[in-house]
């Protein structure tokens, strides 16, 4: 969609489209409060200077409406919304090997029991092997520090996002 019709959307229909993006309730809620914005650096540095204000609680939130990386049923049926975006994002892992798969399954559970929530990367343009080096690199920090990191990480995925949302 272009710009004009994001900032048109109703307000259900933008809180639809935002969510998409980042599934912080209280992120989307402030960027609501943005429209109508005037191009897409305005939106972008909103997306960002909201982001970085909201609460352990908010990035805790968006990262539950990720799938694992590398699980590729939850993809297709829980994460159905978002399931061709982050498809797309994940693409690196639509070859891999079973042995890869395998490690992230085990990966993905070590990190949601030590930190608590899904592992959260900036999938686009990054192989399997890649993604499954960071993520066994990321199992040794403390928690406080990955979860810095994770925001990171979730923040550069809403601007990829926000910006296919003003392509699709």
């Amino acid at each position: 969609m272009t710009l004009t019709t994001l900032n048109a959307l109703p307000p259900e229909q933008l809180t639809e489209a935002l969510s998409k993006c980042c599934g912080a309730t209280t992120w989307i809620d402030k960027m609501k409060k943005e429209f109508p914005v005037k191009d897409e650096d305005t939106l972008l540095e909103a997306a960002s200077r909201h982001w970085q204000t909201s609460s352990e609680d908010d990035w805790r939130e968006a990262f539950t409406h990720h799938p694992r990386i590398g699980d590729l049923h939850s993809l297709q049926h829980k994460f159905a919304a978002t399931a061709n975006w982050a498809a797309g994002e994940q693409a690196g892992t639509v070859d891999a090997s079973t042995v890869i798969l395998q490690a992230f399954s085990k990966g993905n559970q070590l990190y949601e029991e030590k930190f608590g929530y899904t592992f959260i990367v900036c999938a686009t343009g990054r192989s399997a092997p890649e993604m499954l080096a960071l993520l066994t690199e990321r199992l040794s920090n403390a928690p406080e520090d990955e979860l810095r990191i994770a925001m990171t990480e979730q923040e550069k995925i809403t601007a990829i996002r926000l910006k296919k949302l003003l392509t699709a």
